[in-house]
């Protein structure tokens, strides 16, 4: 399960090079990403440097507490639109003894200079520190929901920047490798409908996306979210992970009991599990894991299931935020607050073929929902709740994850 939060809608962009922006959409969105080593000298390294394969601690700028630290701070970047909302994504290995901090600041549309925001403390691992976000950030001119930076009322981002700490102890000689590094911003209209998109490229294509069902793990790691509608995140995320042939190795699932159902989906929700948010839902944390298996991942919206379909059409499942009641998703079963889903196919009609994690056996996975049902609990900001109150929706985000 993901939060679902009516002040805004978290979303994301997409990638140029594999789909183009739709012209007909109202929203303004925009993801940017530094990676290589041209885009990293374009910043400034205080105690990192830029190789051919990313960002490393090298002479440490400073020592606190027995840690040592070297940042990256990217050069001043415009979407050339005013934002209301921020999302990072970022790629990197941490080694045992080494984790990140990512940091977002923005211009507002009047001038003035934000705080700088944490929007993660990150490590693969969990032996170092507890992977987490920091509540409580709230000033007068935006507030951070779990990973999101969300404008306050009457501010928007003109343009912005990040920064990223290396951490390591001081007695490791290892260091984190930063292979990239971006954020998505948006500007998207509050709504309750959204237009249908025609049927596009992807139609009769059908990946073959592996197939887990998150109930299987109900009750299980409740110090991990405890499975069931908990890990629908971890389990799309592995899901893909999976069909690109990664993921982790026996070795590495040697903590698990031999014999325990879908070891590889308890481990994606270990190593995505938020402590402060106390969840598996984080969106960078999920394309963060998966980018640790040397994939490239981040979060990201889209503005149609036409433009998905171009992902589909090159082979790529995406992973797709819905919310719902019962009645508005012909063939679920059920309603959901925030939900995560894997998108594998369309048919001849142009219906949407999903993997849905929500299921109790890992044969039930697979699901056909209607394309008008699907785009409209997948792109709307705003929904109607079954009290008859109003709460947020997920405004079009994915996890774009592949080679």
């Amino acid at each position: 399960m993901r939060r679902s939060l009516l002040s805004f809608a978290l979303a994301v962009a997409v990638t140029a090079t594999l789909a183009p922006p739709v012209a007909a959409s109202t929203e303004a969105i925009d993801y940017h990403e530094w990676s290589g080593v041209t885009a990293f000298r374009d910043g400034e390294a205080d105690g990192v440097r830029a190789t051919g394969r990313g960002l490393r601690l090298t002479r440490p700028a400073g020592t606190e507490d027995g840690v040592e630290y070297g940042t990256w701070t990217s050069p001043w970047y415009e979407p050339g639109f005013d934002a209301t909302e921020l999302i990072a994504s970022w790629n990197a290995t941490t080694p045992e003894g080494t984790w990140l901090t990512v940091e977002a600041s923005a211009r507002t549309d009047s001038g003035e200079h934000t705080a700088w925001y944490v929007l993660g403390k990150w490590a693969f691992g969990d032996g170092d520190i507890e992977r987490t976000t920091v509540a409580g950030q709230s000033d007068e001119h935006a507030a951070v929901y779990v990973d999101t930076l969300a404008s306050a009322d009457g501010v928007e981002f003109r343009s912005y920047r990040l920064r990223v700490t290396l951490h390591r102890v001081e007695s490791s000689s290892a260091t984190p490798l930063v292979r990239s590094v971006g954020a998505m911003t948006s500007n998207v209209p509050d709504r309750f409908e959204v237009p249908i998109s025609e049927p596009g490229v992807a139609r009769g294509i059908e990946l073959p996306v592996p197939r887990y069902a998150q109930n299987l793990h109900s009750g299980n790691y409740p110090e991990y979210g405890g499975g069931g509608q908990n890990w629908c995140s971890p389990t799309s995320t592995e899901m893909v992970i999976e069909y690109w042939g990664r993921g982790p190795s026996r070795s590495e699932l040697s903590w698990l009991p031999d014999d325990y159902v879908a070891p590889t989906v308890a481990h994606a929700a270990r190593h995505t599990y938020d402590y402060s948010y106390e969840g598996t839902g984080n969106w960078p944390f999920n394309t963060a894991y998966a980018a640790h298996y040397g994939l490239s991942g981040h979060v990201t919206r889209l503005h149609s299931l036409a433009e998905l379909e171009r992902y589909v059409a090159r082979g790529i499942p995406v992973v797709t935020s819905v919310s719902f009641l019962e009645s508005e998703l012909d063939g679920a079963g059920y309603g959901t607050n925030g939900h995560l889903m894997v998108v594998i196919g369309f048919t001849a009609e142009g219906d949407v073929i999903v993997n849905d994690p929500a299921s109790n056996t890992n044969e039930g996975v697979r699901n056909v929902y209607r394309r008008e049902q699907f785009e409209t609990v997948w792109q709307r900001t705003q929904r109607h709740t079954a009290d008859g109150g109003v709460a947020g929706g997920p405004g079009g985000v994915v996890y774009v994850i592949h080679p």
